[in-house]
C-alpha cells in the first residue's frame, strides 16, 4: 500500500519555479538532483508540513501535462502487478534509477501520471 503521497509539477525553467516556490514562498530544498548538464533536473522542497517536487522537463510542461502525482510504496514491482491485474495503464515499467529509487509510471481514471516509487 502507499504509504506517502506528493505532487511533483514539471517546468520548462527551474530558476523561474525555484524563484516562486523557493523564494517568494520560502520553501526549503530538501532534495536536489543535478541532470547530465550538472544543472538541477528535480529539486524537492518543504513548504510547512507539506513536500512539493519540481522537475526540469520542458515536454511534458508544453503538453499540458504540468502536474503529476508521486506515490511511495514498500515494494514497487508487487504494486504494479496489482494495479496491472485491476486493468490500470502501465506507462512505464518498474526500473531501477540512478538517483536509487526503483520507479513505475501509471495513469489514474483521469490520464493524470502518477509515479510509483520505492525507496
Amino acid at each position: 500500500m502507499a504509504t506517502e503521497l506528493f505532487p511533483i509539477i514539471a517546468t520548462a525553467d527551474m530558476g523561474r519555479s525555484l524563484g516562486f516556490y523557493r523564494d517568494l514562498l520560502g520553501g526549503t530544498v530538501s532534495y536536489e538532483f543535478a541532470g547530465p548538464d550538472g544543472a538541477p533536473a528535480y529539486a524537492g522542497l518543504d513548504l510547512g508540513t507539506s513536500h512539493l517536487g519540481i522537475g526540469h522537463d520542458p515536454a511534458a510542461a508544453a503538453a499540458g501535462r504540468s502536474v503529476s502525482l508521486w506515490i511511495y510504496t514498500e515494494e514497487v514491482d508487487a504494486t504494479i502487478e496489482r494495479l496491472r491485474a485491476a486493468g490500470v495503464a502501465i506507462l512505464d515499467e518498474p526500473r531501477d534509477q540512478p538517483w536509487g529509487e526503483r520507479v513505475a509510471k501509471v495513469a489514474d481514471p483521469d490520464g493524470i501520471h502518477v509515479h510509483v516509487a520505492s525507496r
